[in-house]
């Protein structure tokens, strides 16, 4: 006997799927449970006490899957020969829905009139598949415009009086995007309200630009009139609470995520694509340099060489290396010997980032401005940091991974320095990103990875094989320096 499901739109997030066969549906439940690649380190936190560990998609209870998942349903169908019926909703209309007026034409002409320089053709290209299918996760690394391409997207839904919403993750890119659209050639003050810091969340305007932590434990009433809704750095959508506003708006039929890069897992690439729809690849950072419009780039790993340690956790050599004298006399020397605006980037405040500020303040040439900046910085101060360097020739910011590695754009910016390292993917391309942005009077931009080699279990050193691989991926140049380190 054939086996046959159906499926049908609940509303925005969710489809139904149906099926009288019991296997049908463990069948899927399997297919969308994933096991969580950092489980075993969440599950110290007494938080997690209980959870096995893995994220389950579909509910075979309510037979609910996220919307965006819908053809991973039709693939994992055809490779069963299983039938798949799709049901019209009267309310929400059909499962599988696109706008066959939209012509890549239409789409050139239209971006063409809203803005004051001249899009690029991927960005075209995107932009259109975005308006074409309704949802997209769109994947587009650091300094391929995504502001434009958000940009022209908004005025698009504006101008047919769609109720938008814009989620960032910070307060000082709210303001970044307001003024990137207002640089565009638009009067975007009249049409977009901002929430952030206790500001007011009720507004007239079509627009609203929000911190996911401002708007996440609003009701869910309060997104019933969002028509659109556009998550810029999405990979972070995967929290719950991001999570939790998406699923807020039932009634948001056009879904765009933004990111530069995806943490390399099949269940990170299949939450997000639920929540936005398919993943589609914008263009990549190497084809971007090879075109002119990122900077020439090239790595510098310097791999320090340590008496032999051993250390039985991650931790305990992480107190070690940000410890050692030698090491952030290296980094010290680095930076005072290096030209142009220098970003240095690290994990531990206490521990890492004011020893090194208080190292560096010693013997810095007095000429050049420094800046120390971390999560008690106020926003404020960090874009007039920003703003203040696209003005020097030869600043220093030292800066934690978590306030300057995502979303800061500074275009004068000549050399980034990883004073603590890190296997995340996200971490490491987003931090590369600040550095890759063209600007005058700079012809090449270099990392400085700083690496470890102790001996032992030696978990820096597996993490500089990770970013390895990353810049292999990537097809980033870079060349391995060893260094011999004096006792600490």
């Amino acid at each position: 006997m054939m086996t046959t499901l159906s499926i049908k739109k609940k509303n925005e997030v969710y489809i139904t799927i149906h099926s009288p066969e019991e296997h049908v549906h463990r069948e899927l439940s399997d297919y969308f449970t994933f096991e969580v690649p950092e489980a075993k380190f969440l599950k110290k936190n007494p938080r997690y006490k209980y959870w096995d560990g893995t994220i389950r998609l579909y509910s075979p209870a309510t037979g609910e899957l996220y919307h965006g998942l819908m053809n991973h349903v039709q693939e994992w169908a055809d490779e069963r020969q299983y039938t798949v019926e799709y049901e019209k909703n009267d309310w929400y209309g059909d499962v599988e829905d696109d706008n066959k007026f939209v012509s890549p034409a239409g789409v050139k002409h239209f971006m063409d009139k809203v803005c004051n320089i001249k899009p690029r053709p991927y960005q075209y290209k995107a932009v259109y598949e975005a308006l074409k299918y309704n949802r997209k996760l769109l994947l587009s690394p650091t300094g391929s415009g995504k502001s434009l391409m958000i940009y022209s997207i908004v005025r698009y839904y504006a101008a047919t009086a769609k109720k938008i919403l814009i989620v960032v993750p910070t307060t000082s890119l709210v303001e970044q995007m307001v003024n990137d659209f207002i640089s565009y050639g638009w009067n975007a003050n009249d049409f977009v309200h901002k929430i952030y810091s206790g500001k007011d969340k009720n507004t007239d305007k079509p627009i609203i630009i929000s911190t996911w932590q401002s708007i996440y434990k609003f009701p869910k009433r309060y997104f019933d009139d969002i028509d659109c809704v556009i998550g810029d750095e999405a990979h972070l959508f995967k929290s719950k609470s991001l999570t939790g506003i998406m699923t807020k708006l039932h009634n948001a039929k056009y879904r765009f995520g933004f990111t530069g890069t995806l943490d390399g897992s099949k269940t990170h690439k299949w939450v997000l694509e639920g929540l936005f729809g398919n993943c589609e690849r914008v263009t990549k950072t190497d084809d971007l340099i090879k075109e002119g419009y990122l900077s020439k780039f090239r790595i510098k790993v310097l791999l320090c060489k340590h008496a032999p340690q051993y250390f039985d956790t991650y931790h305990d050599e992480m107190e070690y290396l940000v410890e050692h004298k030698g090491r952030n006399n290296l980094i010290k020397n680095l930076v005072d010997d290096l030209k142009g605006n220098t970003l240095v980037l690290f994990n531990y405040v206490e521990k890492h980032g004011e020893p090194l500020y208080e190292l560096i303040n010693n013997t810095i040439d007095p000429e050049r401005k420094l800046f120390f900046v971390h999560g008690g910085t106020d926003v404020e101060d960090r874009e007039e940091v920003r703003l203040i360097t696209e003005t020097e020739d030869d600043a220093v910011i030292i800066a934690s991974y978590g306030t300057f590695s995502t979303g800061i754009n500074i275009k004068r910016l000549h050399n980034i320095v990883f004073a603590s390292p890190s296997k995340s993917r996200i971490r490491n391309l987003q931090s590369i990103g600040r550095v890759l942005r063209k600007g005058e009077g700079k012809d090449i931009a270099t990392l400085y990875d700083i690496a470890d080699d102790i001996g032992g279990q030696n978990y820096t050193l597996r993490h500089l094989n990770e970013r390895v691989n990353i810049y292999n991926d990537e097809n980033f140049k870079y060349e391995v320096i060893k260094v011999n380190l004096r006792a600490n």
